[in-house]
């Protein structure tokens, strides 16, 4: 049985999860994290749904035997729409948490009532996704942009230095994307007619919430699944009375404060460098918690 001290698996077919983790780490600073990044069968929205529910399988059965996770967040929009049912089976016991694009949250914030959603197309055409599109369908007038190839190269930028200042968006590999696939959605604004919110659908696009918004322009608001998914994190683990609970006091009368290396373990499927160079791009981690694994 797990133990209020047994870390919190989180797993994304690459390294876009780290914006998950990033807001886990915030809401939860006492817990034991064991983040895993199946790169080298990125990216799962390019693939059969038959295909990324084998690889939710067999990474939530690798966590639990190999790491006693305590609970599980899957931090990828295309493994939750493939595979979160099957895995809630699978796992009674395991507190699960998946992830969706943010709809209902962006139907609160709209002033305009037209909402933008950039994903995968894996996430975009799923049975799942198309299910929640339809219970709102008259809330919001919705755009909808699958993002073919997107996530794969904001997976291959974290290698590169960022672009110079003052360059135009469409400079780099990641920027002609997002203007191709923002350009094709229409008018964003608060105009009338506009689309005033725009939802990030996948985890890695809140890598690229720079180029986005130099494309949008500053009064859309983005909305992405990282601080939600967080919350409910946390509400589980205190459901199941296994939230970990804060050290006891340093010695000298000092609080204790979470210590990266010990806490924090980062894995993945693929080359390590990649996830070495994300981890410490985004979330200032250092490259010694990142190891490569084999999950077959």
């Amino acid at each position: 049985m797990p133990l209020a001290s047994s870390p919190i698996g989180v797993f994304d077919s690459g390294v876009g999860g780290l914006s998950v983790l990033r807001a886990l780490l915030a809401a939860m600073p006492h817990e034991r994290f064991v983040y895993l990044a199946d790169s080298a069968n990125a990216p799962y929205g390019e693939r059969g749904d038959a295909f990324v529910a084998a690889r939710t399988h067999a990474i939530t059965q690798y966590l639990r035997d190999q790491h006693h996770i305590k609970a599980l967040v899957v931090a990828c929009n295309t493994a939750t729409a493939a595979a979160i049912h099957e895995v809630r089976s699978s796992h009674p016991e395991l507190p699960l948490v998946g992830l969706e694009p943010a709809i209902k949250p962006a139907l609160a914030v709209t002033k305009t009532g037209h909402v933008g959603v950039i994903g995968t197309r894996g996430t975009l055409t799923s049975a799942k996704f198309s299910k929640l599109m339809t219970s709102l369908a008259d809330q919001a007038h919705f755009v909808v942009q699958p993002c073919d190839g997107l996530a794969h190269a904001i997976e291959r930028s974290v290698a590169l230095p960022p672009a110079a200042a003052g360059s135009p968006v469409d400079a780099t590999e990641t920027g002609a994307l997002c203007k191709r696939y923002v350009q094709a959605m229409g008018g964003f604004g608060k105009e009338p007619g506009q689309m005033d919110t725009l939802v990030l659908g996948c985890t890695h696009y809140i890598f690229v919430a720079h180029e986005l918004r130099a494309l949008v322009g500053p009064e859309v608001q983005f909305i992405e699944t990282g601080e939600p998914v967080a919350r409910q994190t946390r509400r589980l683990l205190e459901a199941a009375d296994l939230l970990a609970l804060p050290p006891p006091p340093h010695p000298n009368g000092q609080p204790t404060s979470r210590e990266g290396p010990e806490s924090v373990q980062l894995l993945t499927t693929g080359p390590v460098a990649m996830l070495e160079a994300a981890a410490q791009r985004w979330l200032n981690l250092p490259p010694s918690l990142c190891r490569s694994v084999s999950v077959p």
